[in-house]
């Protein structure tokens, strides 16, 4: 099998430098595939594949039904050649998301109490207030550490700035319900599996920890004052695209996985109902809508939650994560405050930059992103999922023609930003080996403090070409290698010495 700087030009910023020279930490990996047999990646994805299949590690794909009419499911398509990045970039990447995360939470407590910010003539009022995830149910209150986002999903592309060099940008910021951390892990768990010699050649840092760390995180919002605070998970069940990730999750923490129908309310506390009667629940790690949490507050008609669960939460005797109204800060209009809120909050320079982006619900920002519709992306504030946004180069005349009718009749539900190079990464496809775009979604956890395994889910836009990465999109997802300080272990030396 070749090696990569053989095969094709140059992929920005990933595997090779400016100079077209393989970057230092993908060498060994370069050097090892070269060595293979050419149908071997073929074999493994083969492997892989029906691996996946077997423990069921599928996503539904709303919208589509299979011949009995059920909802369509799909393997996660995974890619076998890992993204690898090196620990000195990996160190200044934590601090940017830590920094970043922790300004968020600020931002959140403060826009339900002080208003400070928004005061300050900082960020507006009616961006705040007309938000439909404001929540006024959380005007006043109080959350155990003053922590909203208790995992927060930051998704980073890199891209050439001003320089031309590759540089980290922040993309998006999920703080409501952030999903695919379960995807990382079984990433990492099958490249485990199917290459044990890459893990003996490099320091690959670990992540298996995740969910203890994620069980630690939930423990220290608990309001209990118990040195065991019960911990459950609330899915909306099992036809919800996430499901796998939901029950996995509950598994590898050794919780108890629920749906609304598992939970009541008795003398303002909430209770799980289990075989052995009934037992109280100090944490719920909800994977539930805020909208569907609680009937008599919110959507009258939901069966998903649990009626009376939000008078429980005001009177602190149950935690929520992440909190309600949290969805007030991932907001796209919002994210393009989020630079200022570092330096309000703060007092510091922002460590990880936004994508340029214009608010169409600025006159000026309108007219610009209407006259440039073509080479911009244009985004629904409250899009998710790679719906509700036109990439304007990838358009056609028709296209970009409707979309600006319906930007026209609604400019404050819209965004747009430049199309961004975006670093690409060798991708195993049906044609063989060929550059794909990526993205990163690191997963930061904020409790008592704010910590993260060295990581993320690396997602590939699979079509060639296509800068969409969404699962549901098409895309697939990487295992994300970040190599600890001394990348070469002693058995990869040796291995180096033996194959020279």
């Amino acid at each position: 099998m070749q090696k990569f700087d053989e095969m094709y030009t140059r992929l920005p910023y990933e595997f090779f430098t400016q100079g077209a020279q393989i970057r230092e930490h993908y060498k060994i990996y370069d050097e090892w595939l070269a060595r293979q047999p050419g149908d071997m990646m073929a074999k493994r994805r083969e492997e892989a594949e029906m691996i996946f299949r077997r423990v069921g590690i599928t996503f539904a794909v709303y919208g589509e039904k299979d011949a009995e009419g059920a909802g369509s499911e799909r393997l996660i398509p995974f890619d076998l050649i890992p993204r690898i990045i090196p620990a000195k970039e990996w160190a200044a990447l934590e601090n940017g998301l830590v920094q970043r995360v922790t300004a968020l939470n600020r931002f959140v407590h403060d826009v339900y109490h002080a208003q400070e910010i928004i005061k300050a003539g900082v960020v507006p009022r009616d961006l705040i207030e007309g938000n439909t995830q404001f929540r006024p149910e959380m005007v006043g209150l109080n959350v155990p550490n003053n922590i909203y986002s208790h995992i927060s999903g930051i998704d980073i592309v890199r891209a050439p700035n001003a320089k031309g060099e590759g540089e980290y940008y922040v993309l998006e910021d999920n703080l409501r319900v952030p999903s695919g951390v379960s995807y990382m892990l079984e990433d990492r768990k099958m490249m485990m599996r199917l290459f044990p010699e890459l893990f003996n050649a490099h320091r690959v840092a670990p992540i298996a920890h995740y969910p203890d760390l994620l069980l630690e995180t939930l423990r220290a919002s608990s309001p209990a004052t118990t040195a065991e605070p019960t911990v459950v998970v609330l899915t909306p069940g099992m036809h919800n695209s996430a499901y796998f990730e939901h029950a996995f999750l509950a598994q590898q923490m050794g919780v108890e996985l629920l749906e609304g129908q598992d939970l009541f309310v008795k003398d303002n506390f909430c209770y799980m109902r289990t075989t052995r009667g009934p037992k109280r629940v100090d944490v719920i790690y909800r994977r539930v809508d805020d909208d569907f949490l609680d009937p008599k507050v919110f959507r009258e008609n939901s069966t998903l939650g649990c009626a009376g669960l939000i008078d429980v939460y005001r009177a602190g005797h149950v935690s929520i994560c992440n909190a309600v109204g949290t969805g007030v800060a991932d907001d796209k209009s919002i994210y393009a405050y989020v630079p200022k809120m570092i330096e309000f909050y703060l007092a510091e320079k922002p460590l990880l930059n936004n994508v340029p982006t214009y608010l169409c619900r600025n006159p000026d920002d309108l007219a610009y992103t209407l006259a440039n519709m073509k080479d911009l992306v244009v985004k629904e504030v409250h899009g998710a999922g790679g719906y509700g946004m036109l990439v304007g180069p990838a358009a056609t005349q028709a296209e970009i023609a409707e979309f600006r009718k319906v930007v026209q009749a609604n400019p404050t539900g819209y965004i747009s930003q430049p199309t961004l190079s975006l670093s690409s990464c060798p991708t195993f496809v049906e044609s063989g080996i060929a550059p794909r775009h990526i993205d990163l979604r690191p997963y930061v956890l904020s409790g008592k403090t704010v910590q993260m395994v060295p990581g993320g889910l690396t997602r590939v836009a699979l079509k060639d070409g296509s800068l969409v990465v969404n699962s549901s999109q098409g895309g697939g997802t990487k295992d994300t290698w970040v190599l600890e300080n001394g990348a070469l272990s002693p058995v990869s030396t040796q291995t180096q010495k033996q194959s020279a």
